[in-house]
C-alpha cells in the first residue's frame, strides 16, 4: 500500500526537483514526481533499482509508493515544478518515495567527506557492490551517495541514492560508457585487490532470481512508465539478459584512463602499469601506487 504524505517540508535539490514530505507513517520522504523535468519514467528506474540494490543486500534507502492528494497540492503553494520559462503544480497521485537518510538531525548527514574520513567509512567496500549493481543497470549518470552516522557515533555509513537514470533514464536502453555509473573519487575504489573484492554483491547480482527480478517490476504502477505492459517486460528481458556481462562492464572501467584499481592483482609487488590483455585474470594486475 502506499504510504499517504500529510505535510509538504521543503524542496530538494537536483534535476528531477523532488520535494522533502512527511508521510502519514511518520517517516519523511523524498518525492519525485511523475511530471517531473527528467522523465515520468525516471519514477520506475528509482523504484525498480532500488528494489535490486535491496535484494543484492547493499545500503540504499527504502523506497515506497506515496500518495499525494489533489487537496495537498492545492492547498500547498511550494508544490510545483519548474520547467524554465513557466511552472506547473506538481502532479497528484501515486508518486516515488526515499526515505530521507538521517531524517532531519543537522550534522548527521553529508554528501562530501575529506579523504581521511572516507577511508574510515564503515561501509566503504560496498562501493565495489554498487559498481557492480550500476553497471548492470546501465546507469548513465555518476553514483551519487550521502554518509550517514547517528548521534555519538565517529564513523560515516555510506547510503546509496538516486537511480532515475538507471536504463538510461526514459531512454529505457543500455548504451554502455566505461565512466558512467561510476563515483567521482577514485578513492573508494582503491581497496579492490580482485574479484574478490566486489563479493558478495557480485555474485548476488549475477544469480540473482528472475521471479525477484519479476517481482521488483510488477510493483511499478504502470502509469509510470506509459501503461505499456510490453515495454516493461523488454526492459526486464534485456535486464536478466545482461547478468553475464557484469564483469565485463567492470572491466571496461578498470582499463579506462581513471585506473581506478591500482592495487588490482599482487597487491605490494611492484608491477607494470595498466592491464596485459582485455581478460581479467591471474595475469592482469593494475599499477600500485
Amino acid at each position: 500500500m502506499a504510504v499517504l504524505a500529510v505535510q509538504h517540508i521543503r524542496r530538494m535539490r537536483g534535476g528531477a526537483q523532488g520535494q522533502l514530505m512527511l508521510g502519514a507513517d511518520g517517516h519523511i520522504y523524498v518525492v519525485k514526481f511523475q511530471n517531473n523535468p527528467q522523465h515520468m519514467r525516471v519514477l520506475a528506474n528509482e523504484l525498480l533499482a532500488s528494489r535490486l540494490a535491496a535484494a543484492a543486500g547493499l545500503t540504499a534507502p527504502e523506497a515506497e509508493l506515496v500518495e499525494v492528494t489533489s487537496w495537498l497540492v492545492e492547498n500547498t503553494p511550494e508544490l510545483e515544478i519548474d520547467m524554465g520559462r513557466t511552472r506547473v503544480r506538481c502532479q497528484a497521485g501515486l508518486q516515488f518515495g526515499s526515505r530521507f537518510v538521517g531524517g532531519l538531525m543537522p550534522g548527521q548527514v553529508v554528501d562530501y567527506l575529506p579523504e581521511e574520513q572516507l577511508s574510515e567509512v564503515k561501509n566503504l567496500d560496498e562501493f565495489a557492490g554498487i559498481l557492480a549493481l550500476d553497471k548492470w543497470t546501465g546507469n548513465a549518470n555518476g553514483r551519487q551517495a550521502v554518509f550517514a552516522r547517528k548521534q555519538r557515533e565517529r564513523r560515516y555509513r555510506a547510503v546509496f541514492i538516486d537511480y532515475g537514470y538507471c536504463f538510461h533514464a526514459g531512454d529505457w536502453t543500455f548504451e554502455d560508457n566505461p565512466l558512467r555509473g561510476v563515483y567521482y573519487r577514485n578513492d573508494v575504489y582503491r581497496g579492490i585487490t580482485g574479484w574478490e573484492s566486489f563479493e558478495p554483491w557480485l555474485t548476488r547480482l549475477e544469480t540473482m532470481a528472475e521471479d525477484t527480478v519479476w517481482a521488483a517490476a510488477n510493483e511499478v504502477p504502470p502509469e509510470w512508465y506509459g501503461g505499456d505492459l510490453s515495454e516493461m517486460e523488454a526492459l526486464v528481458e534485456k535486464l536478466l539478459a545482461r547478468r553475464s556481462r557484469i564483469r565485463e562492464l567492470i572491466e571496461g572501467f578498470g582499463r579506462s584512463d581513471r585506473e581506478p584499481f591500482p592495487k588490482w592483482g599482487e597487491e605490494g609487488k611492484n608491477v607494470e602499469s595498466g592491464w596485459k590483455d582485455a581478460r581479467w585474470g591471474s595475469s592482469i594486475v593494475g599499477r600500485v601506487n
